[in-house]
Order: C-alpha cells, then structure tokens, then sequence
C-alpha cells in the first residue's frame, strides 16, 4: 500500500476536522515503508557507528571537506542565510557540542574549535516517536531514515531531537542547489530532511562520503556489534564522549580527544 504526501495531507486534514478520526492514522501507520534493495556488493553491518578523532579533525585548519562532499552528494541547498539554513553535517565549538562534559581548566583554545556534529543515529531516537506518519524510521542495522513523501511538515521530529540534527525547507530548495546530483532525490518545500549515515552507498558497498573525503582519517565508519571492526578497535582504546548521552537516547556517533 502506498501512500503520496498530497494523500498523507488530505487525510491529516480531515483528521483534525474530526471527519474520519483515528482510522487514518492507522491506514498510514501500516502503508509500505521503502526498502533499499541489497546488491552483492553491499556494506552489511548490524549496527552502524562512527567515531570521530578531533586531534585529527582540528590537523587543518579551516578544513571543511566532509560537509562540503555531504552536502553536494545530497543536494543539500544554500540559501545564504540562517533562518533557512539546511544541514546535515555542521560545526560548533566544543563547548556548545559538549556542555555536560566542561572541564574547570580546558584550554580555552579547545572551547572555540569547531566540533562536526550530525544525526547520531540514536538507538533510542525521540524523533521516532514524535513522528505521525512514520515518516521518520530506523532500519535493522540502526540508520534512522526519513521518507519525504510521507512527511508533511508538522516539524514534531524536530522539537523531540535534542541535537538539532533535522532541518525543515520553508521554500523549495531545488533553486538553491548549484548543482543537482541525479543519483540522489531533491526535497520539496515543507519537508524536513538530515543525514542518513549516506545508506544509498553503504548498498553500493562504498563508505560514507563524509568518511571518504576527510584527508585526516578523522572519521572511523564501521560496525559496532562487530568487535574487530575499526570503530570498535577505537572505543576500546581511546576514551570516548557523546552528546547528550545523558538523555538515554543512545547515540551512535562517538569523539575521542
């Protein structure tokens, strides 16, 4: 059963004027969720993780290759000013990515670099529960998804992540891309969109384009539940912190020091 966005309106709309209650909502909740079809060269993994060094990501100055590479592969817009702003991968200082972990005599040089932040992939993700169209999902090998044609801007996925992770298109963004990359869908007005750990090339068994195009090696892709695995071989070596883990989310992205 499939369901378009203009359905998934009229009916939310009928919804609130009480004409056919709850039954909608059980109709969407059971349509069809879009599946990646697996190839033989597929990257299989149980629990997809990524660890990101900052001694190594702070090596170049001024680098910003992997939002750079993110953002053109996914067709992500510039619309030149913050209000609009769309991002899948961004920085902030240390101190505002991790308020809980402030040490009374960090460097103050550490405070201000800039820290890549990004959709944790949580086990635990409120943006799942939030969402009433199940626009929003997580897979068996734990890539939170988002279907656009389901979503119909109600932003409640956006109020439940406590990362600032979603970003919603008050216009339509397809202007605002200087060049369209045909092997990825373009979004629509009205829709909210973030990083989905790039699943179209873990089905051609490529890496993240993110993990591909940082020149320092900063960031470690791999499989959590597999304990030789690159990113496991880290978090047993290296002592590690993340966002929020405060809040019983679960994150999969991980930063060693």
């Amino acid at each position: 059963m499939e369901i378009d966005r203009r359905g998934l309106l009229k009916a939310a709309g009928l919804s609130l004027l009480g004409l056919v209650g709850g039954s909608v909502w059980y109709v969407i909740s059971r349509a069809k969720l879009p599946e990646p079809s697996p190839t033989p060269k597929t990257l299989v993994g149980k629990k997809w993780g990524m660890v990101i060094d900052l001694k190594k990501c702070w090596g170049t100055d001024g680098c910003t290759d992997c939002i750079d590479v993110c953002h053109r592969v996914h067709n992500v817009p510039r619309f030149g000013n913050p209000k609009d702003e769309i991002k899948w991968i961004w920085t902030v200082p240390y101190e505002k990515a991790f308020p809980e972990h402030q040490l009374e005599f960090i460097e103050e040089d550490v405070r201000a670099r800039p820290v890549p932040v990004l959709c944790n992939q949580c086990d635990n993700p409120p943006c799942i529960k939030y969402c009433p169209t199940k626009a929003t999902w997580r897979r068996e090998d734990g890539v939170v998804m988002m279907d656009y044609h389901r979503c119909i801007g109600c932003r409640y996925c956006m109020a439940g992540c406590p990362y600032g992770s979603r970003s919603f298109n008050w216009k339509n963004p397809r202007p605002f891309i200087k060049k369209i990359n045909f092997d990825f869908p373009t979004r629509t007005k009205g829709v909210v969109e973030k990083c989905n750990f790039c699943q179209e090339r873990l089905i051609q068994g490529l890496l993240p384009a993110c993990v591909e195009a940082c020149k320092e090696r900063a960031l470690i892709f791999g499989d959590l539940n597999d304990p030789d695995s690159d990113v496991r071989r880290i978090l047993r070596s290296r002592h590690t912190i993340q966002r929020h883990s405060e809040l019983g989310t679960k994150p999969k992205v991980f930063y060693v020091l």
